[in-house]
């Protein structure tokens, strides 16, 4: 469980969830053929089970009209169900999870993120929605957590915690935002008057990490590590570390010590790391 604020009813990000609420409904409709009523909540159900590291973790990346991560946190019991609805396989008797499974729920689910883009267009412009499934929870900081109920017999629930980046909410609050026909028009050098009041971001705290480098290690080494083991990373001594705004490349630099503390000097900024890296 997380201590990130659940969602306020009148809330921008609420009605983002709804969002998802209303396009997971509609395709657990179409593939079961029948309707399924589905609920964005502001509090955790009684029925949902507490984190277990055989739960199905996805984290959708947003881009363009809005920028962010979300993660979605499934138990076993529910991504069995989200398959076999998308199988129409339906099962009486439990059936244990398999990687199958996983992979239709992730499909099912990347289905329900193409109707979201579709539906955020009218108010945010457009819209990319990334999903990809993770082995573990997402390292950035969940800003507001809120939960999906799909169903209404109980034994046949299919709940889905979902945790919203610092950066999501973020631009989910800009409460005055261009007309989405005016985003597509061409980008002047100023625009005074867009209506975007960016003093009302000023103040929201986003969380950032240096990063010297990453390994991908097969689970069995992974837990095989204890104290004394050395994890080789694919990066030089030499090279500059990466600053991260909510997993996301910010700048890069030399780290420096500063009052006993760690600090970087930066070198790079995302901008100029972009143009660096065409050349």
């Amino acid at each position: 469980m997380t201590d990130a604020a659940s969602l306020p009813v009148h809330d921008e990000p609420a009605t983002f969830l709804e969002t998802w609420a209303q396009s997971l409904s509609q395709v657990l409709g179409q593939v079961s053929a029948r309707p399924v009523p589905c609920a964005a909540l502001a509090e955790p159900p009684a029925e949902l089970a507490a984190a277990a590291e055989s739960d199905l973790w996805m984290v959708a990346t947003l881009s363009g009209g809005l920028r962010g991560e979300m993660s979605l946190r499934l138990a076993p019991p529910a991504v069995v169900r989200c398959a076999q609805m998308l199988m129409g396989d339906i099962a009486a008797a439990p059936v244990e999870m398999t990687g199958e499974h996983r992979e239709a729920a992730l499909e099912l689910l990347r289905q329900v993120a193409g109707l979201v883009s579709t539906s955020l267009a009218a108010r945010w412009g457009e819209v990319q929605l990334r999903i990809e499934a993770t082995e573990t929870m997402p390292t950035w900081s969940a800003s507001a957590v809120a939960w999906l109920r799909a169903g209404e017999d109980s034994s046949a629930l299919i709940l889905i915690e979902v945790q919203l980046s610092a950066a999501l909410v973020a631009a989910l609050r800009v409460e005055q935002r261009e007309e989405p026909r005016a985003r597509e028009g061409p980008a002047s050098a100023a625009q005074p008057d867009s209506g975007i009041n960016l003093g009302l971001l000023m103040d929201v705290e986003l969380a950032v990490a240096l990063r010297f480098g990453s390994r991908r290690l097969p689970l069995r080494d992974v837990l095989d590590l204890g104290p004394g083991a050395v994890v080789e990373l694919d990066r030089q001594v030499q090279e500059p570390v990466d600053l991260l705004l909510d997993g996301r490349l910010l700048a890069r630099g030399e780290v420096v010590v500063m009052d006993g503390n760690y600090a970087l000097r930066v070198t790079e900024v995302a901008p100029q790391i972009r143009e660096t890296e065409s050349r």
